[in-house]
């Protein structure tokens, strides 16, 4: 457990961006093809929360109609990138490169994040999102790095979390997939104005610690839960 703590390379990699920005653009990865930028925020401010917090259909179906026209060219141009099992509701991910699949809401847009393998969220709703971030390691299994609960704690508190937001780690359990150790973690992290329900999990692949983040406000939280413990379930590393 101590090489986890004290890792500043892990710190320092995982946590950038891991959470939402208070501030700052993101810019989506197919620029030819979708035109929006998507903003960065906190949580909306307590005069324009009402007016966000309710779920428009029609800008929301309109959003997504506009993305999802051009990924239906990107999928049957790629289809072989993006085999992973689909779901309906979802779209899939695989990165046979980096050696991992998963699978995000639809509707969600793909956004460039520096330091950030993958990043998709919802541009309505600022705190759902779905993250991938890899790091080089000499370890073989994520179980060399201590228990469940050690692992989430150190990781929530010091990585996936800032330093200023006050912390809660719900629970902490270990998956096997075919004969690969997983380690999931359900969480919370309070913030001044905002408190964001989140979920993660963590494996070691190809020589690399592979972290998958997921989301959303809490007050959001029943609503989108189902949703992002499919995305969390269906993270799988595949040897490249």
């Amino acid at each position: 457990m101590a090489s986890l703590q004290n890792s500043p390379t892990l710190h320092r990699t995982l946590f950038h961006n891991s959470f939402p920005q208070k501030y700052g653009t993101f810019r989506s990865s197919r620029r030819e093809s979708i035109s929006f930028i998507v903003k960065a925020a906190q949580e909306p401010s307590a005069s324009s929360t009402g007016f966000l917090s309710q779920d428009r259909p029609g800008r929301r179906q309109v959003i997504a109609i506009g993305a999802t026209s051009p990924l239906v060219f990107l999928f049957n141009q790629h289809s072989n990138s993006f085999a992973a099992e689909n779901k309906k509701g979802f779209l899939p991910v695989l990165d046979k490169k980096d050696g991992y699949s998963f699978i995000y809401p639809f509707g969600w847009q793909e956004v460039v994040i520096q330091g950030q393998d993958k990043v998709f969220k919802d541009v309505i709703e600022p705190l759902e999102s779905v993250s991938v971030n890899m790091i080089p390691t000499g370890k073989q299994d994520i179980r060399e790095f201590g228990s469940p609960q050690e692992v989430g704690e150190t990781l929530i508190k010091k990585v996936l979390a800032p330093a200023t937001q006050k912390t809660k780690i719900i629970d902490a359990k270990e998956q096997e997939i075919d004969g690969k150790a997983y380690y999931r973690f359900e969480f919370i992290a309070q913030a001044p104005n905002y408190t964001r329900h989140a979920l993660s999990t963590v494996s070691i692949g190809n020589g690399k610690f592979y972290t998958l983040t997921t989301g959303a406000n809490e007050r959001r939280w029943e609503k989108m839960k189902d949703r992002l413990q499919t995305v969390i379930e269906s993270f799988k590393i595949f040897n490249v």
